[in-house]
């Protein structure tokens, strides 16, 4: 019996110490991180870049209330929408605080309560963020939601334009959906959704609290595509492994939040915003972002040449192994048995989400691993 809840299906291994895409387990038995603490490892496990950030950020100051001005804050909100056509930043703790606040600022600025949300997504486990989920099995045994979420089949454009009228007020979606099956949207699908938006002055969420800081090989994952999202949620790799949270909104946003109309404690503390702008100066450079995309065509090349039962999927580091036999969790248990560490993406999926600097090394002893299954 466990002092802890039951709300984990923990598996069997105690993990005590990690470096880059390596770690180990209480028994001194080594693993390949293929799972980064699902895609937010941005830089693998002890960064010294990052060590070195907290270091000397807890010598100085932990905490200080949102109450008073922030520099630093100000500066990761500046790195982070430099160059593209966001202009404001609000930090919080977590990726579902950063989507509960996107659906906040949604319906007050639209004045609209009614969102469009995509089956096999997921945006979180709050009770606005389950609702806004397009996945059963989070919801159930909670009671009533919050209601106005209309949930659609991802990339069916005549659903979309079945479902899109002047009462909707959002349109939240992830552009490669992560837990339902590293589902990346399609061409049309993006063209329908800037035609409906345009067509009902409907705002677009984009969620990118798996795919964003570099993880897909572009700053964001919708650069992708020809959408300019009117909110961007931000978590997971934002911090490199220190919990933080973001939304990114376009400048016409700016007053719809104003004194005490959303906030948290702990959003945006000294700890996590050194943390994060030393993985954001890390990561968005041209360098860095190039070296995940060489990584992810070598990946891709190595699977298709020898993992074939496998159909590879997804962009950047966020890959998936479409299994044959549609049972993900037997592989993910074997390749842990061989030292590989791997996550499902749905019943069907294997997720691979190395550390951003993992080694092409590494990744040919994964793929070997998978071989052996």
């Amino acid at each position: 019996m466990t002092v802890l809840f039951n709300n984990y299906g923990r598996r069997p291994v105690h993990l005590v110490k990690g470096q880059g895409t390596e770690v180990w387990d209480d028994t001194g038995k080594r693993y390949l991180d293929f799972t980064s603490g699902i895609a937010v490892l941005t830089l693998g496990h002890a960064n010294p870049l990052l060590v070195k950030a907290l270091q000397q950020q807890s010598e100085k100051l932990w905490h200080v209330s949102n109450l008073f001005a922030s520099p630093e804050q100000e500066k990761l909100g500046a790195s982070l929408v430099k160059d593209t056509h966001l202009a404001h930043a609000l930090f919080c703790n977590s990726g579902a605080e950063a989507n509960e606040a996107a659906i906040k600022l949604a319906r007050k600025h639209s004045g609209k309560h009614h969102i469009i949300t995509f089956e096999k997504s997921f945006h979180g486990r709050t009770y606005a963020t389950m609702a806004a989920t397009g996945q059963d099995k989070v919801k159930q045994g909670f009671g009533p939601l919050v209601d106005k979420f209309t949930t659609i089949p991802f990339n069916d454009v005549a659903a979309l334009k079945q479902a899109a009228d002047d009462t909707v007020g959002a349109i939240m979606l992830e552009v490669i959906q992560g837990e339902g099956g590293v589902n990346v949207a399609t061409e049309e699908f993006i063209a329908a959704i800037n035609e409906v938006s345009k067509e009902h002055g409907i705002l677009v969420i984009v969620d990118e609290v798996q795919t964003g800081i570099a993880r897909t090989g572009k700053r964001y994952a919708f650069e992708y595509t020809a959408l300019k999202p009117d909110i961007v949620s931000l978590a997971k790799g934002l911090g490199g492994g220190f919990p933080i949270g973001a939304i990114l909104a376009k400048a016409e946003m700016y007053d719809t939040l104003g004194p005490g109309s959303h906030g948290t404690t702990f959003g945006g503390n000294p700890l996590a915003v050194a943390v994060a702008q030393t993985v954001i100066d890390t990561v968005f450079t041209e360098t860095f972002l190039q070296s995940v995309a060489e990584l992810s065509a070598y990946a891709k090349q190595q699977i298709t040449e020898k993992l074939s039962q496998f159909t590879v999927v997804g962009e950047g580091l966020l890959l998936g192994l479409v299994c044959p036999n549609g049972d993900a969790a037997a592989y993910v248990a074997k390749a842990e048995q061989q030292g590989l560490l791997v996550v499902q993406a749905g019943p069907g999926v294997i997720r691979l989400v190395p550390p951003l600097t993992v080694t092409k090394e590494e990744i040919d002893e994964a793929i070997a691993i998978l071989q052996t299954l």
